[in-house]
């Protein structure tokens, strides 16, 4: 993530500063967003979001005094930076777990220092998964899922927001829409695309993504046993231990 330059940093401040003023008066600010989507073969995903935060001098003991708060929430980050902070994580209304936020160390500067907040979790449904063939996994993503800054006619990635997807192994994307910024020399349907990104001020109000995956024969087979142990539980072990004893002694039976 780029570290604004300094010449630039007052008039971006006015332009991207979203801040609270707490009891201390102290005062932050957001400068970028990064987030990207770590998509699982279940439909679900590992969101990890970095958000880069401008501290003025009179803010930097503070904002080590809140770095060290262990019982500081999620609410209480958001009071302390503003709404900015949380409009854009991943679904936030149902299936977010396993939550957590990592406020950074700071890096100073001449007018007062720079800090990286991140957050991680796992989010549900982020795309539907159906078999669409022996071994091939269809996915659509799911714009439901989004929650960043709302333009004149939808989601709208705001300045300095990069939004990354990253695909499973051996993906192929069918659709999408808007074309990605990243790769710059992206082709639909090209095969092994592991990543894509779209750059701040990109419309996601008709977003679409559209993927399939070709698992692997170890996968299908690992599914396959998989399947039947969630319906015959630890009789699957019998059933194999079985099967594997009646090889054995068919086995002996031909050679004596």
């Amino acid at each position: 993530m780029k570290l604004l330059p300094y010449a630039a940093f007052t008039v971006l401040l006015a332009y991207f500063m979203v801040s609270a003023a707490g009891a201390s008066g102290v005062v932050y600010g957001i400068s970028s967003i990064n987030t990207t989507v770590s998509i699982n073969l279940n439909g679900s995903a590992y969101i990890s979001e970095a958000i880069t935060t401008i501290l003025p001098n009179s803010s930097l003991a503070q904002y080590t005094i809140d770095r060290s708060g262990l019982n500081l929430t999620l609410s209480n980050w958001q009071a302390i930076v503003g709404p900015q902070l949380v409009q854009h994580i991943i679904n936030p209304r149902t299936g977010v777990y396993a939550f957590h936020l990592l406020p950074g160390p700071v890096n100073r500067t001449s007018y007062g220092g720079i800090a990286t907040i991140y957050m991680n979790y796992y989010v549900y449904n982020v795309t539907t998964v159906n078999q669409t063939g022996p071994r091939v996994l269809g996915f659509k993503f799911n714009d439901n899922v989004l929650n960043f800054a709302h333009g004149s006619g939808g989601v709208v990635l705001g300045q300095d927001t990069r939004f990354n997807i990253i695909l499973p192994k051996n993906s192929r994307i069918l659709s999408v829409y808007p074309l990605p910024d990243y790769p710059s020399d992206f082709a639909a349907s090209q095969a092994n695309i592991s990543e894509v990104s779209w750059f701040g001020g990109e419309p996601l109000y008709n977003f679409n993504l559209v993927f399939q995956v070709k698992e692997s024969l170890l996968t299908e087979v690992k599914g396959f046993f998989g399947s039947i142990y969630a319906a015959l539980g630890i009789f699957t072990y019998i059933i194999v231990l079985a099967i594997v004893l009646l090889i054995i002694f068919y086995t002996y039976m031909k050679v004596h």
